[in-house]
């Protein structure tokens, strides 16, 4: 794979906002990880979108920083406007070239399922990636699933049938299922079901009520007036 390298400068946090920074065209930035003490920066947005489609948040970016270091990272977070979708904020984290790091790579779905393409089944992709530990030189951008498998609509794919290289562990467990074929709807069956409705658990239903406790037979004798009774 290409190398991908992105420019980015020391960042003072009291020069100018980070609104005028993504204004002028330049995104913010906190540089943190490996042996390094956490930085404030920046980089060109446009730049760094076309890094991001490319790397992703699994492969290495050499990230080149105005003092002339090269560090190798991740882009470990981005945060991104709730209406426009754009990056208003992203996280590089610096590894260690020679020490195992964890890191989620997505998955890449290709290929056709028989099942969905002549039985009308439904495709239902649980994962759409999975934990893997290995040195950040073997770390995929991504791990290709074929569903030319799903031949039946009893078949599933799980973690396990994943073909990784021999330098990548991986970390989500194997029985794990990554995507199957539901059998297709019966829409006509569901319509012809009658819909039976319990009304005692609606609200305000009628509810037996007990009789009461006196009336026309009750020939229990009364005082007469005066408090006496009658003789």
């Amino acid at each position: 794979m290409e190398k991908l390298q992105l420019k980015a400068e020391v960042r003072d946090l009291k020069a100018t906002t980070p609104q005028k920074l993504r204004k002028a065209g330049l995104l913010p930035a906190v540089l943190y990880g490996h042996k390094i003490q956490n930085t404030a920066l920046t980089v060109n947005a446009r730049e760094f979108d076309k890094i991001l489609k490319k790397a992703g948040e699994s492969t290495i970016v050499e990230l080149v920083t105005g003092d002339g270091k090269t560090h190798p990272v991740l882009i470990h977070d981005v945060q991104i406007h709730y209406l426009t979708s754009a990056p208003t904020h992203v996280d590089f984290y610096v590894v260690s070239m020679t020490e195992k790091l964890k890191a989620k790579v997505a998955l890449e779905f290709t290929g056709e399922s028989s099942a969905v393409k002549t039985m009308g089944g439904v495709l239902v992709k649980v994962l759409n990636e999975v934990e893997v530990e290995c040195l950040p030189a073997d770390l995929p951008h991504n791990i290709v699933v074929s569903l030319e498998g799903l031949k039946t609509l009893q078949d599933s794919i799980h973690v396990k049938d994943l073909n990784l290289p021999a330098k990548v562990k991986i970390l989500t467990p194997a029985d794990e299922m990554i995507a199957k074929v539901q059998p297709p709807r019966d829409v006509e069956a569901e319509l012809a079901t009658p819909v039976v409705e319990d009304v005692s658990k609606v609200e305000g239903a009628a509810e037996d009520k007990p009789e009461a406790e006196t009336g026309a037979d009750d020939k229990s004798e009364k005082p007469a007036k005066g408090g006496e009774e009658k003789k």
